[in-house]
């Protein structure tokens, strides 16, 4: 059984890691201007939905190939891991089925509310999930040792939970900063 876990580990860490690869290239085809709407949106939230259940794949796996003694942390990990995948699920199948298909249609007033744009309510959700995604990693480095290919595993996850705090700070400036802008 063993055998079976680590491989669909294995895949599902690869699934999870091309479909990040292609969100960062759709991002910069974004930024560069080749993209225009609406297939830089669907490529956007297309690829992101594609990571999320690699990753819980991944990080359950995870937890099972673990050592029994170390298992608390790869427990937490789960925990935060599916708080990720609940949130950022809702908001991408919510941009993808509803909030893309109306702007399009040109009726995007009705669904304002719904879009993910700065201090939106799908806004929070994408940070609630990523700092969750974080936290799993972070929580999950002591069940790594600290050589070998676990010590990669490691530096990677401690790498992810070092972005958290980022992510956090862009969320919490932004806010900050639209504040200022509502008392002049």
């Amino acid at each position: 059984m063993a055998r079976a876990i680590s491989e669909v580990g294995f895949w599902s860490g690869l699934a999870a890691f091309t479909s990040t690869v292609g969100y960062a290239v759709v991002q910069l085809l974004q930024v560069a201007g080749v993209l225009r709407f609406p297939l830089d949106e669907i490529l956007i939230y297309g690829t992101s939905l594609c990571i999320v259940i690699p990753f819980v794949l991944e990080m359950l796996s995870f937890h099972y190939l673990t050592a029994s003694d170390k298992q608390f942390w790869t427990h937490a990990s789960l925990i935060f891991t599916t708080v990720y995948a609940v949130f950022v699920t809702a908001n991408y199948v919510v941009q993808l089925a509803t909030v893309i298909p109306l702007k399009v249609k040109g009726v995007s007033e009705t669904v304002r509310i719904l879009d993910q744009t700065p201090h939106s309510m799908f806004w929070n959700y994408d940070a609630v999930g990523y700092i969750s995604m974080g936290l799993a990693t972070l929580v999950a480095v002591p069940a790594l040792s600290s050589t070998g290919f676990e010590r990669w595993v490691r530096m990677s996850f401690i790498a992810n939970a070092l972005v958290t705090p980022l992510i956090s700070i862009v969320r919490l400036w932004e806010t900050r900063s639209h504040f200022r802008e509502r008392r002049i």
